[in-house]
């Protein structure tokens, strides 16, 4: 493996708290029995109730976890980046999928097995530690997106996952918070479990106060204090 595809595999990992504080030789270790996997964009990585049998790494683009509702609407639990990981769970349990994973760009995983992974952790209780401390990260991300369908109407929903979407990704320019992602009005529906003529009504009337607009494909907030405001948040 070249240098710089080394230096770009070990830096992934070391973005997630699961494997910051491994030493230099256990990280080496993993990577030389960890593989590659490539997607394009809207391929699927795998389904709910598919065999759960190996955690991923993003080196390049973006995932989408998501899950269907019981009424049937697609719900978007989490937005995985370049240097985030995810499918820990079957890591520790070899089970069955709990959501899907479709790459939303075209993207490039490193796959660590569970075969290959567990030896490690059975020996290192530091690392059994750290990887539950990621586990309980993410479900809390899970329970406070389910907890948001639960509690809030559509405006709310879609007024936080704007607010978060420039937390992650936003700007700041002259025109506002610039989120620096492209979504469409179907993805905005998938993040919000709600239909894309519900939202397009929604993203009008903001767009009317002049609290969103759309510049180059990109959502900007103009007033963002406001649009917290509005949903409830400080």
């Amino acid at each position: 493996m070249a240098g710089d595809d080394r230096d770009i595999r070990r830096g992934a990992l070391l973005s997630s708290s699961l494997f910051r504080a491994m030493q230099p030789g256990e990280i080496d270790s993993i990577l030389r029995l960890a593989t590659e996997r490539r997607y394009r964009k809207g391929q699927t990585i795998f389904q709910k109730g598919d065999a759960g049998s190996s955690m991923m790494a993003v080196l390049g683009g973006r995932v989408r976890i998501g899950a269907i509702s019981l009424e049937g609407k697609e719900i978007t639990l989490n937005m995985i980046d370049a240097g985030e990981v995810f499918g820990e769970i079957a890591l520790l349990d070899g089970k069955l999928r709990s959501a899907d994973a479709v790459a939303i760009e075209d993207t490039v995983l490193l796959v660590i097995e569970r075969r290959n992974f567990l030896p490690l952790l059975e020996g290192d209780q530091g690392l059994a530690l750290r990887l539950l401390a990621v586990l309980c990260e993410r479900l809390r991300q899970t329970s406070e997106a389910l907890g948001d369908f639960v509690m809030f109407d559509l405006a709310a929903r879609l007024g936080r996952t704007l607010v978060k979407l420039a937390d992650d990704y936003g700007r700041p320019d002259g025109a506002g918070v610039r989120i620096g992602i492209k979504l469409s009005q179907n993805d905005l529906s998938r993040l919000v479990a709600s239909s894309r003529e519900s939202v397009n009504k929604q993203m009008r009337a903001w767009e009317d106060e002049g609290l969103v607009k759309k510049e180059g494909g990109l959502i900007v907030l103009p007033r963002l204090t406001e649009l917290k405001r509005q949903v409830g948040l400080k």
